[in-house]
């Protein structure tokens, strides 16, 4: 396995810690919402690498985007911050992922209201998360 699929893995298995709240890894928004909510972990972007030589080393910035989804008919903005708040807690918790990654960087996330005929409301949001790690493969 690549150094960006181990580090994008590992970062899945860290979400899913959180109780209750399904990690869905890049699949299409389900019909129906879990009560406590879910997050869909995109692979994002490695952007470009920086370079060092001797050794030959790949700095990658790769960000990745987390959407967490919350549906509810009452207590939606409270639902959904406290599953952000904890989302920042498991990741400030291990930033390194067990020393897999140089360091883990959740951003703010841009939350908005999403009607749905006919069923509650969703709230949602994208959280970047900037992974910084190096590899010798510039492949992986």
């Amino acid at each position: 396995m690549s150094t960006r699929e181990t580090i994008l893995t590992a970062l899945a298995e860290l979400l899913g810690t959180i109780p209750h709240v399904p990690v869905l890894r890049g699949e299409v928004l389900p019909e129906r919402i879990p009560p406590a909510g879910l997050m869909i972990l995109r692979d994002g972007n490695p952007g470009e690498p920086g370079m060092t030589l001797s050794p030959l080393t790949y700095h990658y910035q790769h960000r990745a985007e987390l959407e967490v989804i919350v549906q509810s008919t009452t207590g939606r903005d409270a639902l959904f911050d406290a599953l952000i708040a904890q989302i920042g807690a498991v990741i400030a918790a291990d930033r390194t992922l067990l020393g897999l990654c140089d360091w883990v960087e959740p951003e703010a996330a841009e939350p908005v209201d999403l009607p749905v005929e006919g069923a509650a409301s969703l709230k949602a949001g994208i959280i970047p998360i900037t992974l910084h790690y190096a590899t010798s493969d510039a492949l992986g």
